[in-house]
């Protein structure tokens, strides 16, 4: 759903005064319009189809459906809907199943609520967002468990074309499509067609998922 070429969100809380607070911190911005609002995770998903939001920020402890199979849905059917997980500090070991499965970012609710605003204009453009404390709780458990075994992920990574590939190496590097488009000499349109093939080749659900891939497979090293 397009309103006006701003960013439109989707609210998905069975806490009354937490959608309430949450929009009201978003629709303060110029940019950003909140279309619906869901307090289960099925009407989640069926506020994803009828609304289409290019952001839906979603309860780690959404009622009804598992909190995984909702951004799962979410990506199949609306996959122009990018997902921000909202936790608290119990609900952090969900971070990197939640990106494995789609999500796009994970923020506290704790947050400020300028983080919040700067959240969906990231995501928005392509980017991931995670709070500090997502972050930490996300190298951690990567540097716990690993990723992909390094070689499934070669012969994945093998399967794109040069420019492809240096797409890629931009994508884990945290660039949106502009900087990318920048960087490379390439539309942005360019850059987005690309992406998406990756995406597809790799078979990834989300550029952070193709990062990883990116980093076991050796084409950067990790930080």
């Amino acid at each position: 759903m397009e309103q006006d070429n701003r960013i439109t969100v989707g609210i998905a809380d069975d806490e009354t005064l937490i959608r309430a607070g949450v929009r009201d911190v978003l629709q303060r911005t110029e940019d950003v319009v909140v279309v619906g609002e869901a307090r289960d995770g099925a009407a989640a998903v069926e506020l994803a189809r009828r609304c289409r939001p290019r952001v839906l920020l979603l309860d780690a402890d959404v009622l009804g459906l598992d909190v995984l199979a909702v951004i799962r849905l979410v990506r199949r059917d609306v996959p122009v809907t990018e997902i921000i997980m909202l936790g608290t500090s119990a609900t952090s070991d969900l971070t990197v199943p939640a990106l494995r499965a789609g999500a796009a970012g994970f923020l506290r609710k704790s947050s400020l609520p300028d983080d919040f605003v700067c959240a969906v204009r990231s995501v928005a453009a392509g980017r991931v967002t995670l709070c500090p404390a997502a972050t930490r709780d996300l190298i951690d458990q990567l540097l716990a468990t690993g990723t992909e075994p390094p070689q499934r992920a070669c012969d994945r990574v093998g399967t794109l074309t040069e420019r492809e590939r240096e797409v890629l190496i931009h994508v884990a590097h945290g660039m949106s499509n502009a900087a990318i488009a920048r960087a490379l000499w390439l539309s942005q349109s360019s850059v987005k067609a690309h992406v998406s093939r990756i995406l597809i080749k790799l078979r990834c659900d989300s550029r952070l998922l193709a990062a990883l891939m990116a980093y076991d497979a050796g084409l950067i090293n990790r930080p």
